[in-house]
């Protein structure tokens, strides 16, 4: 698998960990054709997200394997919400640096 999709699979998680998504908006977000960047398709195969149907809408939610990778690294999600873990790199006056 590509180093590059790694990032691109938690950036999917995050996502879908902030609350469940509409299957159709997930498809049009990160579903691709590319052979080099199988987002959805790999998360989808480690089990890190499932189908869903609520209200008889199909659904994509973040399963608790996507939920313990996002929190192993550094990144934080929990149940219903979404909460941004950020390291802000600061000089000595406690300025963010560009």
């Amino acid at each position: 698998m590509s180093d590059a999709v790694e990032p691109l699979i938690l950036d999917l998680l995050e996502w879908v960990a902030a609350g469940e998504r509409d299957y159709a908006e997930v498809m049009e977000a990160w579903r691709t054709s590319c052979p080099k960047l199988p987002v959805w398709e790999e998360a989808n195969a480690r089990g890190l997200v499932t189908r869903i149907v609520r209200d008889g809408t199909p659904r994509v939610a973040i399963t608790e394997a996507g939920r313990t990778l996002l929190e192993g690294t550094g990144r934080c999600a929990t149940a219903g919400n979404y909460i941004y873990q950020v390291n802000i790199q600061t000089d000595n006056s406690n300025k963010p640096i560009d």
